[in-house]
């Protein structure tokens, strides 16, 4: 117990960065989203991004009410802010800030990230619109540019954080075992399975029977084995940003899909498609409020989804990003951050099935637009090799542009 304010110190650097880090992640984003990448390709992309992750969190929170990841430990001193929940039309209203500065100052999250991305959305239609040689073009890409130099900056501070958590996480969960004993393991196995069980179904169900199987009609099979190596990178290095290179060979290689789809759906679902990281936010939201004594109401329940799913769209694609993540949706809902400190410890290897979920996700997604747009060989590649029961699904490839 004697280690606890190394652990403090630890989370209280998390707080530190949060607000940061989505700013500047989410500006990042958002230079993605130009108008000229929004047309019929990428209003799909961005569409089916937020589907699959909107059904990801209530997977994740769905499967954590049957499970209760974390009952039976209970934590004496917890941070958890009591008090009236607002009603659904409050949280709508509080999502649009009065005073930006102040929602920051506040630690509104959702007020935070609401700003932030019309911000961001506006930059790019106006730069969209004025001539490129324009100081006003001119002006929005400097702002670009000096958002993209801050997420890099951020970045490199939460590696610092970070390394400074292995002696944040060893003080937390030494105190930890020091106030609740051994019956924390069993808490860590419930947490665990609950995503493995949950990610399992999001895989099986979403990707693979929705998506493959129903929307492009073709072997679930065989789009497994067309993205294998996708998926064993990732599990391997847990960073959707480092297997970027690895989804887009297997989308040409083995998918058969055109760079025109897959040269901008898998970029960007490496920043804003994170199924996975998104599913592991609800879970922990669960896990928090078991430990705490605490019960999540309805409506708190979808302030995490919302919350998480707005905060997905900004996530590095890096390792462990969703630590800093975690802050900003138990913050909204008045969970105690100490959770983070506790689970870090068991984070590297949920984070492989996080990670592996995303890049399935990015994949599903390329796959279903390419098809929509005629954008796919379904005769050659890994579908060559389908099951003959899908034989009469696959259609001719189309010219190439």
């Amino acid at each position: 117990m004697e280690l606890q304010p190394i652990g403090d110190l630890f989370v209280r650097l998390l707080e530190m960065i949060i607000i940061p880090i989505i700013i500047f992640t989410l500006l990042m984003a958002t230079r993605e989203l130009s108008p000229k990448n929004l047309g019929r390709i990428g209003g799909q992309v961005v569409l089916l991004y937020l589907a699959t992750t909107a059904v990801a969190i209530g997977m994740g929170l769905g499967v954590s009410n049957l499970i209760d990841p974390g009952t039976g430990m209970t934590l004496e001193q917890t941070d958890v802010q009591a008090g009236q929940t607002p009603s659904l039309t409050d949280q709508v209203f509080n999502i649009v800030p009065e005073n930006p500065i102040t929602a920051m100052a506040e630690g509104n999250i959702l007020a935070i990230i609401f700003f932030t991305l019309v911000f961001g959305l506006g930059m790019t239609m106006v730069r969209a619109e004025v001539e490129p040689d324009s100081a006003v073009r001119n002006g929005i890409d400097t702002i670009f540019d000096v958002v993209d130099a801050g997420a890099e900056v951020m970045f490199k501070i939460v590696w610092g954080v970070m390394e400074f958590g292995v002696l944040g996480v060893f003080a937390l969960m030494a105190a930890l075992f020091g106030e609740v004993g051994a019956q924390a393991i069993g808490a860590y196995f419930s947490l665990s399975m609950t995503l493995a069980i949950a990610i399992g179904l999001q895989i099986a169900l979403v990707y693979l029977l929705v998506i493959i199987r129903g929307a492009v009609g073709v072997s679930p099979v065989a789009f497994l084995r067309g993205i294998k190596e996708a998926l064993i990178t990732a599990l391997s290095i847990r960073s959707s940003t480092a297997t970027l290179p690895i989804s887009m060979s297997d989308a040409d290689e083995n998918l058969q899909i055109k760079e025109r789809v897959y040269g901008f759906s898998l970029p960007l679902g490496a920043t804003i498609n994170m199924d996975g990281t998104a599913m592991y936010l609800g879970i922990v939201a669960v896990f928090a409020a078991n430990i705490a004594g605490a019960s999540l109401t309805l409506v708190e329940q979808l302030t995490i989804l919302l919350t998480a799913l707005l905060m997905s769209i900004g996530t590095a694609g890096v390792p462990s990003a969703s630590l800093v993540m975690m802050t900003a949706v138990l913050t909204q809902v008045g969970l105690p951050l100490e959770v983070i400190g506790m689970i870090a410890g068991i984070d590297p290897l949920l984070d492989r099935l996080r990670t592996m979920n995303n890049i399935a996700g990015d994949m599903a997604v390329t796959t279903v637009v390419a098809k929509w747009n005629d954008a796919i060989d379904l005769t050659s590649g890994v579908w060559a090799d389908a099951p003959a029961e899908f034989s009469e699904e696959t259609v001719s490839a189309t010219n190439d542009d």
